[in-house]
This record gives structure tokens, C-alpha cells and sequence, in this order.
């Protein structure tokens, strides 16, 4: 848990143009951190002395800072020694990220992807490499982690950054559990769509045609069914696999999605199920049932089974 007494995390990410660094700072941007590229060194004072928004008064909220030499005053001495300086108040945690890569590769990155080196705008790529080494040097030698990307892909590094760099509490993708109608449609944001018309339909019974899967008596109906509790089972293997992979792969949003006919009944009784069950594995699921307002009409409803 971190208090309002602990530092402010910063972490400065620079490095070897081509080496990574966009693809690390987007990471961290979804993993929770505030991120700030090509800031000016003479404004660094002026965003650290800003204050944070509301949801993170307490200071929670980690700056990633993205510099290299196409930063405007760029100096890699001047930029070592103001870190040093930050790193001697008690309020602040500075690290620095150096991503680093093998020439040859970043030729190969370059002539791929058609961009010209910043710092060789008309010279070969080589040229504007060996001119990038030497002016980051100091903060190669001065950097407390360094990540060569060489044999790494975006999404290789990606997976690194948040291995390394991830909040607790903040990175989670915002998990969303949906019931719904087919009769209406499937909704088109799901990243799972699971089909409850496998279940007996309370819809069939008149006594239970008017209530909803929120209502003890329909949702007995349904747990009744014999194919209900290995089915249940499955699904929460099923979920408790595939959210936490969503998460790690820095997926912002997931919808768990869960069908019936009409979408009054089965599904919102399963979603209603779902979400706890979630809740109870650590997540925060937040419910809507899309359908539920909707008249029951028998011309949408599966054919009744026999008794």
C-alpha cells in the first residue's frame, strides 16, 4: 500500500533512438504512470512543483520522463547532475532506464521502418548512431537499469516493463460484466460471449415469466438445472485463466459477456453469479444488464422443454 509519506517515483527513460523507448513509455502510461516526453530540463522544476490531479493528491501516482537528444537543451552531464540532485530529497525515489540496442539492429530497425535518424537527417543512419552514443554516454554509465533491446520485440519489452514497472492497484484493466438478449443483439464491445440458452428458461414457467435472474426464485430455477454446476465450474476456470492474461498483455478494458434469449433471466442470473465469484478472486468487476428493462415476449423465447 503506499502512504502520502512515501517518495514520489520518477523514472527517467532515455536511451538509443530506435532502441525502444515510445514502446516503454506507452507501457507505463497503462500500467498507471503519468508520462511526460521530451520534457525541457528548465520546465522539470515547474512539473514537479505542479500538483497532481485529485485521484492522486496522495502522490501515488508514479512520472515516467522521456528524454534523449532530440530533447530541446539537451545535455546528458547537465541532466545527470540535476538527477543527482533529486535523488538527495528525502521525497523523491529518481531512477533511470537506459534502453540500449546493437548498431547493426538499429540500422536494420531504420531502413525497415523508412524513418531517418534524428541526428542524421541526411547521412547514413550509421553516422547519427555513433554521434547518439557518444552524446549519451553519461547517462549510460549513470543509468540504474539498462535493458538492451537488440533480441527483444516491442511486445518482449513490453511484457519486461511491466514485469518490472507495475503498480500495485493501478495497472488491472477495468473489468466490465455484461448480461444481454440474443433476441437483441450481441453487443459488439464483448471480449468474451458466453451462451446461456443451454440453461432451462425460467421464462416457461408462469410464476417466474415476470421476475428476473436477480430474484431468488428464478435464479433456484436456474441453479436446478443439471448441467448448471459443471458449467459453472468451467466458466470460472475459464475466467480466473483469461483476465489476469488480459491484464498482462496491457489490455485497459475487458467485458465479460453472458447470453440468454431474452436477456430477463439466465444471463443476469449468470453475471450476477460471475461477478461475485470475481470479487472474490481480487477483482473489482463492474455489472450492467443490458436487456433487463425489457418486455417478456414469448415470440423471442427459445421453444419450452418438456418437463
Amino acid at each position: 500500500m503506499i502512504h502520502a509519506a512515501d517518495p514520489q517515483r520518477i523514472l527517467l527513460v532515455t536511451g538509443m533512438s530506435g532502441a525502444g523507448k515510445s514502446t516503454v513509455l506507452k507501457t507505463l502510461e497503462d500500467l498507471g504512470w503519468e508520462v511526460v516526453d521530451n520534457l525541457p530540463l528548465l520546465l522539470l522544476n515547474r512539473l514537479l512543483a505542479t500538483e497532481q490531479p485529485l485521484t492522486h493528491r496522495d502522490g501515488s501516482r508514479p512520472l515516467a520522463l522521456g528524454i534523449g537528444p532530440g530533447t530541446r537543451g539537451f545535455d546528458a552531464e547537465q541532466i545527470v547532475g540535476r538527477i543527482k540532485l533529486l535523488s538527495e530529497e528525502r521525497d523523491r525515489d529518481v531512477g533511470t532506464l537506459f534502453l540500449d540496442c546493437a548498431g547493426v539492429e538499429l540500422e536494420r530497425r531504420y531502413a525497415e521502418t523508412r524513418r531517418r535518424h534524428p541526428l542524421a537527417a541526411d547521412r547514413p543512419a550509421s553516422d547519427g548512431i555513433a554521434r547518439e552514443r557518444e552524446l549519451l554516454a553519461p547517462l549510460r554509465r549513470w543509468a540504474s537499469q539498462l535493458i538492451d533491446t537488440t533480441r527483444l520485440s516491442a511486445n518482449d519489452l513490453a511484457q519486461q516493463i511491466r514485469a518490472t514497472y507495475d503498480v500495485p492497484g493501478q495497472s488491472g484493466p477495468t473489468l466490465s460484466v455484461l448480461s444481454f438478449g440474443f433476441a437483441r443483439g450481441v453487443p459488439r464491445n464483448a471480449d468474451l460471449v458466453l451462451d446461456m440458452r443451454f440453461l432451462r428458461n425460467p421464462h416457461w414457467v408462469p410464476e417466474l415469466r415476470p421476475g428476473t435472474g436477480r430474484d431468488a426464485d428464478v435464479s433456484a430455477y436456474v441453479a436446478a438445472d443439471p448441467a448448471y454446476p459443471e458449467a459453472m465450474a468451467a466458466i470460472e476456470t475459464l475466467l480466473g485463466t483469461l483476465v489476469p492474461r488480459y491484464g498482462a498483455v496491457g489490455k485497459a478494458y475487458v467485458t465479460v459477456a453472458f447470453g440468454c434469449t431474452g436477456g430477463r433471466h439466465r444471463s443476469v442470473h449468470v453475471a450476477e453469479r460471475m461477478a461475485a465469484w470475481l470479487r472474490d478472486a481480487g477483482f473489482s468487476p463492474t455489472v450492467t444488464h443490458r436487456d433487463l428493462g425489457s418486455f417478456p415476449q414469448n415470440a423471442l423465447e427459445d421453444a419450452p422443454q418438456a418437463p
